[in-house]
């Protein structure tokens, strides 16, 4: 190889390691929701509040930066509303209230588990759209990764299975899926500052009509809640969930998806499972079995295996 070939190679994979690393970032950010919100609804917080909430707050802090960084050229949103549109529905709103549908009938446990086939969809979507075949070290990934989620998950014992629950999951993964393949998508007028903060807008419509029309219950209480073994206010734990769980999360996982594409960034997101029971550990006392450290390891073998296809030549 010449060197200048050796290095644009170097250069093309330094964006791509960087894009590896804000995506665990965003797993890690992300993760760290589920302690946020045990603690408002422990409080006496709905789901369908504490997610309004959530997005309505995290647009409120974008709303500034996002102005900031259009500096007038408002015709670049209105160029970009299909993208944005289908990033608040589909995998903002559509996103979360299915999941929390499948809560209601299935184990969280299982809810999660179906969410996270979005990978598996994305593959199989990329498949029917190319009419190529993945090849082995895809296959071997999604199996692996999969099957650490199952670990992570720690399904064992008793299970509640209601189909209609199952659906709902299911619909969570389909969201979750058009999340990655819209913020995957390259777009140098719609920066993912004015995507997240679109996207979040769009979401948190969406879970105040919910609630108005009564398909999602809205109650909240504005005393103290216990968080990582203290008393704090209300609205530290919300405070956290809308800064770190949600900005910074949204924020950091579109740069990530654009830099790495759909199918590499969806296997990496499975990350966030097992950053979710490590913050549980940390804040909550609640203390990963030795099956869930193992199932983390084969998430991460998977992610490998995704990752090193990617990076083969055709």
């Amino acid at each position: 190889m010449s060197t200048s070939a050796t290095s644009r190679a170097g250069t093309a994979a330094h964006p791509a390691l960087a894009g590896v690393w804000i995506a665990l970032f965003s797993s890690a950010v992300f993760g760290i929701s589920g302690s946020f919100a045990t603690s408002l609804l422990e409080a006496g917080w709905s789901s369908g509040a504490a997610v309004a909430a959530r997005m309505a707050g995290a647009f409120l802090v974008l709303l500034v930066p996002t102005v900031l960084v259009l500096r007038g050229r408002w015709s670049s949103v209105a160029a970009n509303w299909k993208p944005i549109v289908l990033f608040g529905l589909f995998g903002v709103g559509v996103c979360q209230f299915a999941y929390f549908q499948a809560v209601a009938r299935l184990d969280v446990g299982v809810a999660l588990l179906l969410e996270y086939m979005a990978p598996v969809l994305i593959v199989l979507s990329l498949w029917v759209h190319t009419r190529r075949v993945p090849r082995g070290l895809t296959i071997a990934g999604t199996l692996v990764s999969l099957a650490g989620l199952v670990l992570v998950l720690d399904l064992a014992g008793t299970q509640r299975v209601d189909p209609i629950g199952i659906l709902w999951g299911l619909g969570a993964a389909v969201g979750l899926a058009v999340y990655f393949f819209v913020t995957a998508k390259a777009n140098e007028t719609l920066p993912p500052l004015v995507l997240a903060a679109g996207g979040l807008l769009v979401g948190a419509l969406l879970m105040i009509l919910l609630g108005a029309v009564r398909l999602l219950p809205f109650t909240a209480t504005f005393g103290t809640v216990g968080f990582a073994g203290f008393a704090s206010p209300w609205w530290v734990a919300l405070g956290g969930l809308v800064i770190v769980a949600t900005v910074l999360a949204y924020v950091s996982g579109i740069m990530a998806a654009r830099a790495l594409g759909s199918k590499v960034a969806s296997f990496i997101s499975l990350t966030e499972v097992l950053f979710a029971v490590l913050w549980a550990w940390l804040l909550l006392g609640q203390m990963p079995a030795p099956v869930q450290l193992a199932g983390g390891v084969a998430i991460v073998c998977g992610v490998l295996l995704v990752r090193a296809d990617e990076l083969k030549s055709p």
